[in-house]
């Protein structure tokens, strides 16, 4: 493994990927409506991207054909945009997206609760933005990622539900994944010690149950769902590590 610690010149350069990877995954959310297909959505990003002379990251990556992701309801990552894909009111839509510039990705997502009023839904939701925060806060010189996955695991258990396996988060900068794995579970005291300069996507995927903790991929060989089909929720936020603490790059953001 391979770990690439940055420079804070290069952190500079890797923060303008990140806040625009923030800005359009804000304007993804905020214009998801029932009605409308998953593949308008990836326009916007498209849009966005000409308009700013910029690349979507995940567009052709590993040839993956949109340029974002777009999972729905029991959907947990890498929903592919669809033009046959429309979005119901009562969907968990989670838009995942990132920006390459200057050398450097961003990567983040949000789960929206489109019209949802059932309250252990909702609870869901909530919850997972908890485990996104609880994760960030784990983050520091010197810490495990143990400790960071732990932080997630304890979050999402405590509330009964349960954490995706087979999907974790990463190190992200010169290219979308990169060394860390980043793991939403973990035993505390465990794993690799965070350093100043490492940048890493920290991304909880939990499950309404805990038989949705495994999961299986479509025949699409892209779009990752429970295998219980339970409903999933998923939030992220690139993070750089600093001296004295961690700094979460793709903002602005309303949550968590």
């Amino acid at each position: 493994m391979k770990v690439d610690v940055k420079s804070k010149a290069e952190i500079d350069r890797m923060r303008e990927a990140c806040r625009m990877s923030a800005e359009i995954r804000d304007i993804c959310a905020s214009s998801v409506v029932p009605g409308m297909t998953t593949a308008d959505i990836d326009d916007l990003v498209v849009d966005y991207c000409e308009r700013h002379h910029v690349r979507a990251s995940f567009h052709k990556y590993n040839g993956f054909p949109g340029h974002l992701c777009v999972s729905i309801n029991d959907e947990v990552i890498h929903g592919i945009p669809s033009r046959h894909r429309i979005i119901m009111p009562g969907d968990l839509v989670k838009t995942d997206v990132g920006i390459f510039k200057n050398g450097f990705n961003g990567d983040t997502s949000r789960t929206v609760a489109l019209g949802v009023t059932d309250p252990e839904t909702l609870r869901l939701v909530e919850v997972t933005k908890a485990c996104l925060k609880a994760g960030i806060a784990a983050c520091g010189p010197g810490v495990h990622l143990g400790d960071v996955g732990w932080a997630i695991q304890k979050v999402a258990e405590d509330a009964g539900f349960g954490v995706v396996r087979d999907w974790i988060g990463h190190g992200v900068g010169r290219t979308v994944h990169e060394d860390p794995e980043v793991p939403n579970y973990g035993k505390p005291g465990t794993k690799l010690v965070l350093k100043p300069g490492m940048t890493i996507a920290i991304e909880p995927m939990i499950s309404m149950t805990k038989a949705g903790e495994s999961t299986d991929v479509l025949d699409n060989r892209w779009t990752v769902v429970t295998r219980d089909r339970c409903l999933a929720a998923h939030f992220e936020h690139t993070v750089a590590i600093t001296d004295d603490g961690c700094e979460v790059l793709t903002l602005p953001a309303d949550y968590p």
